[in-house]
């Protein structure tokens, strides 16, 4: 029987494929959900026990939450990476280390087929192919909804021949959660004129009294929330969101260009990554020189984008990175931010690297690195250009009149 890797969620999608390829195809499934922090432990027994029962040969967690924030996340909040300055990635991002944990595991047991559960209308279709063409060129890409064009009505009948028992009841809102934010989709999401509704929303307001957070980075890297020092940065994301998702904060709706050429709309809350991605920047703002924050902000964007298109393999992304991470040598400090109802502030910042010292003056009020004179000096080479140009060119224009 010829091996094939399913990325297996337990969902509808994936439960059709496992049955499909096993007592349709005749091939020795191996199911596999990579989990990159959106799974309690409850949640991954179940979906286990429901894996059992449909005949895979087996079934396996790869638990790859602290990988994707070495390989991802840690360059999104060093990018301050927001998709049209709104959105975190937060699927987009975990499609991509799914997709290559995925292929790596099928080398590892030397599967020659891969599959998975897309549909032909969305991004990740592109983002999983993309992945195992490039990490397993030979392999078979297998993609039973997509290839049959199946409705979801189709994939319940079947299944429910085969005698699979589960919720067919489809969810008024689809929700997928992971360490860096949790996608809301729902039939206002289809509309462009249109907001999720306070319910959609799966964590809940229960937070209503103000409160202070403060936050320790060290090299551009969340290392302490309030007097707690976390062990590693994925701790101090849980610990941030466990503090700031009661109140509501991280909550928008994105809309955007999908890979295919369509619009598309997605709400979401993601209380830790905007706190996080805002507050190093405001850190940055006062640690990084003008230009270091020019071009940082060209090549982010660039980044996130390529990013979000499936492009994580081109080598680009590693001279990329490598330039995000040089630029964070001297973004440590602490940032303070108030949390509220549905809204946080950044407070300020405490750095030994501000480059706001006041042994050098103070913006509108005194100077101590310079004298009046230099400053006149300065301005005149400074606009001497300009000034040339305008007179270069009036001369000229009194010429013609």
């Amino acid at each position: 029987m010829k091996k094939v890797v399913l990325a297996y969620s337990g969902g509808l999608d994936t439960t059709f494929c496992a049955i499909h390829l096993t007592k349709d195809k005749g091939y020795e499934v191996h199911a596999v959900l990579v989990n990159t922090g959106g799974f309690s432990t409850e949640e991954l027994s179940q979906i286990e026990a429901r894996a059992k029962t449909l005949g895979v040969a087996s079934f396996n967690v790869l638990d790859v939450t602290n990988t994707y924030y070495q390989e991802v996340i840690k360059f999104l909040i060093f990018g301050n990476v927001l998709k049209n300055q709104t959105y975190p990635l937060s699927v987009s991002a975990e499609r991509i280390l799914q997709a290559k944990s995925l292929a790596e595991y099928a080398k590892r047991i030397g599967a020659k087929a891969v599959a998975h559960g897309s549909t032909g209308a969305g991004n990740d279709q592109v983002r999983f192919d993309m992945i195992f063409q490039t990490i397993l060129p030979e392999a078979e890409i297998i993609t039973p909804i997509r290839d049959l064009k199946l409705s979801r009505e189709e994939e319940i009948d079947y299944l429910k021949k085969h005698g699979v028992s589960m919720n067919f009841e489809k969810a008024a809102y689809s929700i997928n959660k992971g360490i860096w934010g949790t996608s809301v989709g729902g039939k206002e999401t289809l509309t462009s004129n249109l907001n999720l509704p306070e319910h959609a929303y799966p964590t809940q307001v229960s937070e209503h009294e103000p409160c202070m957070v403060l936050l320790t980075f060290e090299k551009g890297e969340l290392i302490g929330v309030n007097d707690t020092h976390c062990d590693n940065p994925v701790q101090a994301i849980l610990k941030l969101q466990e503090l700031a998702g009661p109140y509501g904060i991280g909550r928008d709706t994105h809309v955007g260009d999908t890979i295919i050429g369509i619009k598309g709309r997605v709400g979401f809350e993601a209380a830790a990554p905007i706190i996080i991605i805002k507050s190093h920047q405001l850190l940055e703002k006062h640690t990084l020189t003008k230009w270091q924050s020019f071009w940082k902000n060209q090549l982010a964007e660039f980044y996130g984008n390529h990013l979000h298109e499936g492009h994580y393999l081109d080598p680009v992304m590693r001279n990329l990175e490598a330039f995000l991470e040089d630029t964070q040598k001297f973004v440590s400090g602490k940032v303070t931010v108030a949390l509220h109802p549905y809204r946080f502030s950044l407070v300020g910042i405490e750095s030994a690297h501000d480059l706001m010292s006041s042994k050098f003056g103070s913006y509108g009020e005194m100077n101590k690195g310079y004298t009046a004179e230099d400053v006149k000096g300065f301005t005149r080479i400074l606009g001497n250009q300009t000034a040339i140009f305008h007179k270069v060119n009036q001369t000229l224009s009194d010429n013609e009149n």
